[in-house]
């Protein structure tokens, strides 16, 4: 189903009215500019015309130094409105860069949208069309009719030819931009596959390099690297193609202009200078023409750009204000929690419900695919309920803005990423300017600081995005001290000891119990039973339903129960 994308479109054109004011100077520069462009043909009239026939070199050196400083100002007005549009484009793609971000963020969270992944990228294209000279050649176009005229007025025939021969440059750009967006658009899609295949390989290049999968991987990828490739020639050669075509037409007019004026030269109609003048004029009557289908290929990536981002800004609106709260207490209450996955119809989690308070430690267990990591994503604000209510000591979890949500939730997810910076920087959730206090405490929280000060720079080590030489023990204590870092009053830890050893799992456990004394709450989504060893209370999801919920103990103990008895009936049966 297409999206509406009309808020989308209406954003854009907000953040492109405000610099409206710089494109009425650049229209006044230009039309100077142009103005001046009629230079060339009165100087060719002049000299053709009365200096030869004169033979007056006083008139020559007159009428050249005045074309000197007439060019030269053409040339200040031609560069001041290139630094203006160069500034224009900068101004939209800063005044849009957070909005795009965010909302880049946000979609990527809850979707696979390509849309949302190539956002950024979107707005860059569009940064370098407001940029380009193809743009200056839109204030230049309204002026080909005038030079045109003034063709025209040379002599009729003259202008005939300039007339059908601009039309038919005007034809051939139709004609490009018709033959042209299919190839385009075939060759940025298949170039970003490529892009993404090649991003996945580099990222986990150790575990190709160690299965032997270097051949099937540069295969996989060389297939996508080769319809990247066909495409892109495919692309360039239509655009080459009409491209060499409106040259060649440029060329061979500029010469039939010349011929015709020669010979309306020998009938006496014309006077030499007219037969020079109309050359020039023609040449810069298809300037534009010609430079915008140079150039077209980054018009159409900048139209392609501004639609994907309209249709993004449209799926993602910007984030309300919302008022300030108090740092809340560790109480959270879920109530009737239904999740469905972005993308998907069928819901993850359905009508679960429990409670924790400040001090407590609740344990989240079940098989894989039982809806665990869906809570986890959930209880974090990452996806939004379908149904039911997440509640952090009374408001809803969108009460909160999501800075300030991520403040109070620290989240360690099933698979650690860390990124390209310090382990500071990482800890302090890539601020640039860390508290070192800060980081230092969520390290020692997380029982991390002996381990980090081990490092060749301790905290100042840097990290390569994915960990680098860093091992997967290594990696999840170091996420741990992430999601303790400013003292979040809850704390969500998914699969927290899937990488460590007994010690890690040790330090692990310390951790919890001082996050406990401490008046907040853990909740623990875990398969190992020394995750829950600090759990007051459990949870047992099955195929996204709550089967039980309720002491540690007693939760085990029943499911012992419940699984001695399943035995006994699987071993009646089998007699």
């Amino acid at each position: 189903m297409a999206t509406n994308t009309k808020f989308g479109r209406e954003e854009l054109r907000r953040a492109r009215r405000q610099h409206r004011p710089l494109y009425w100077f650049v229209g006044a520069f230009s039309f100077f500019a142009n103005l001046l462009m009629l230079t060339g043909p009165l100087y060719m009239l002049q000299v053709y015309d009365r200096v030869l026939g004169s033979r007056s070199e006083e008139t020559l050196v007159a009428l050249t130094l005045l074309v000197a400083f007439l060019y030269g100002v053409m040339g200040i007005l031609d560069y001041s409105r290139g630094r203006i549009m160069a500034r224009v484009g900068a101004r939209f793609q800063a005044a849009l860069d957070r909005r795009v971000f965010e909302a880049m963020i946000r979609r990527s969270a809850v979707s696979n949208d390509p849309n949302a992944q190539t956002g950024l990228v979107d707005l860059e294209s569009i940064q370098r069309l407001i940029s380009s000279p193809v743009l200056m050649a839109a204030f230049d176009l309204p002026w080909t009719p005038v030079f045109l005229a003034g063709i025209m007025i040379f002599h009729p025939w003259l202008g005939f030819l300039a007339l059908g021969g601009g039309g038919f440059l005007i034809f051939i750009t139709l004609l490009n931009q018709l033959f042209s967006r299919g190839p385009m658009l075939k060759a940025s899609v298949s170039s970003h596959r490529a892009g993404l295949m090649s991003e996945e390989i580099r990222t986990e290049s150790e575990m190709i390099q160690s299965m032997g999968m270097r051949n099937a991987a540069f295969r996989r990828w060389k297939k996508q690297r080769d319809e990247s490739l066909v495409e892109s020639v495919a692309s360039g050669d239509v655009g080459g193609t009409f491209s060499t075509m409106t040259k060649t037409l440029r060329m061979f007019l500029q010469s039939a202009m010349l011929g015709l004026g020669a010979y309306l030269v020998l009938l006496g109609e014309v006077t030499p200078g007219v037969m020079i003048a109309a050359s020039i004029l023609l040449g810069r009557a298809l300037a534009p023409i010609e430079l915008t289908i140079g150039q077209w290929p980054l018009v159409q990536r900048a139209a392609k750009g501004w639609s994907s981002l309209a249709e993004l800004l449209s799926v993602v609106p910007p984030e309300t204000e919302r008022t300030a709260l108090p740092k809340p207490k560790a109480r959270l209450n879920v109530q009737a929690l239904t999740v469905v996955p972005p993308g998907d119809t069928r819901a993850q989690l359905k009508t679960v419900s429990f409670r924790v308070d400040p001090g407590q430690a609740l344990g989240v267990i079940g098989p894989s695919g039982s809806g665990k990591s869906t809570l986890a994503r959930a209880l974090t604000g990452v996806w939004r309920p379908a149904g039911g209510s997440i509640r952090l000591d009374g408001a809803t979890l969108d009460q909160y803005a999501p800075e300030v949500l991520g403040t109070h939730i620290g989240y360690l997810p099933q698979r650690v990423q860390l990124f390209e910076g310090t382990i500071a920087e990482n800890i302090a959730r890539l601020d640039p300017e860390p508290d070192a206090e800060k980081v230092v405490a969520a390290a020692q929280k997380a029982a991390a600081h002996e381990m980090i000060l081990q490092f060749p720079d301790g905290y100042d080590t840097k990290v390569k995005a994915g960990g680098g030489r860093l091992s997967g023990g290594q990696m999840q204590r170091i996420a741990l001290a992430r999601a303790l870092y400013g003292d979040p009053v809850i704390v969500i830890l998914d699969e927290p000891n899937s990488n460590l050893d007994n010690e890690g799992s040790m330090a692990l456990n310390r951790a919890i119990r001082q996050i406990k004394a401490e008046g907040r709450s853990v909740l623990i989504m875990a398969h190992r039973p020394a995750a829950i060893q600090e759990c007051d209370t459990l949870i047992v999801l099955d195929h996204g339903t709550l089967t039980a919920f309720g002491p540690k103990d007693k939760v085990l103990r029943e499911m012992v129960t419940n699984h001695e008895k399943l035995q006994k009936a699987a071993a009646g049966g089998v007699r």
